[in-house]
């Protein structure tokens, strides 16, 4: 029950900051999901939270061409992190932990605002940019709804038992179906030009970045000792919980579109 309140009001809120939100809002809402992904996940892996958050924060806002330079400077950075460490032992795998955190998360949500702000030919005057962002967020949810009613049902075969051991090689199946299903029907309607086989090839690929995102960041959490990345949404688990497929889909899918609109 406390899943299905949570995703009762996660739904509104995403649909309404990614359609309709004017940039600002919208902008503010991505930094501070990006900033409590980054918190959760500095916690599992003793991360230096206070670097990552200002560094992710400058890559949120910064142009494209910037943001390269703010990771070297950052990389700099997190490099001299254990000359003040007490211990030495984990001091320099902290700072590539520390590292890769700004580049998964940070990164990821970077990506979302790249996607957010492609300006192509509209339909019900929303532009497309801001469909495919919807599209990127919301293709793991109705798959990873397969992958439960299917997987909890007929699952047999385990996909990653050291990792997940819950999933199974039907529900990703499923997980893929249902992502296809999904994408055929609301590509083809929300964005000019792209026609049912595109959106089909499109939601397959978006769909499995999303499980491999999912079975990475379960892969994260195992080698850190937790179940859960937090406690923030009841039900879900943690932030990073929630968006875990979305952080692997958003960068794929900016890929993709980029490349069609080449």
């Amino acid at each position: 029950m406390k899943r299905i309140l949570t995703a009762l009001i996660l739904v509104p809120v995403t649909t309404y900051t990614v359609l309709f939100a004017p940039w600002p809002i919208f902008l503010a809402v991505v930094a501070i999901v990006a900033c409590l992904c980054f918190h959760e996940y500095a916690g599992m892996t003793g991360a230096f939270a206070p670097l990552g958050l200002v560094a992710g924060l400058l890559i949120l806002l910064a142009p494209p061409a910037e943001t390269t330079l703010i990771l070297l400077l950052t990389a700099l950075a997190a490099l001299c992190l254990p000359l003040a460490a007490p211990s030495l032992d984990k001091a320099t795998a902290t700072s590539g932990a520390l590292m890769l955190g700004i580049v998964y998360i940070f990164g990821a949500w970077k990506t979302a605002i790249l996607l957010h702000d492609i300006n192509t030919p509209p339909l019900v005057h929303l532009t497309a940019g801001r469909h495919w962002l919807m599209f990127a967020l919301v293709v793991n949810w109705f798959g990873d709804t397969g992958a439960y009613y299917v997987g909890r049902r007929f699952g047999k075969r385990k996909l990653a038992p050291a990792v997940s051991p819950g999933k199974t090689w039907e529900g990703a199946i499923a997980s893929v179906v249902t992502a296809v299903i999904f994408g055929v029907i609301y590509l083809p309607l929300a964005i000019t030009g792209v026609s049912v086989l595109k959106a089909g090839l499109i939601a397959v690929v978006a769909n499995i970045a999303g499980q491999v995102g999912d079975l990475a960041e379960s892969a994260v959490k195992r080698s850190s000792g937790v179940k859960d990345s937090g406690t923030l949404l009841p039900g879900h688990g943690g932030m990073l919980d929630r968006v875990d497929s979305s952080l692997f889909t958003l960068p794929v899918l900016y890929t993709l579109v980029s490349f069609l609109h080449a």
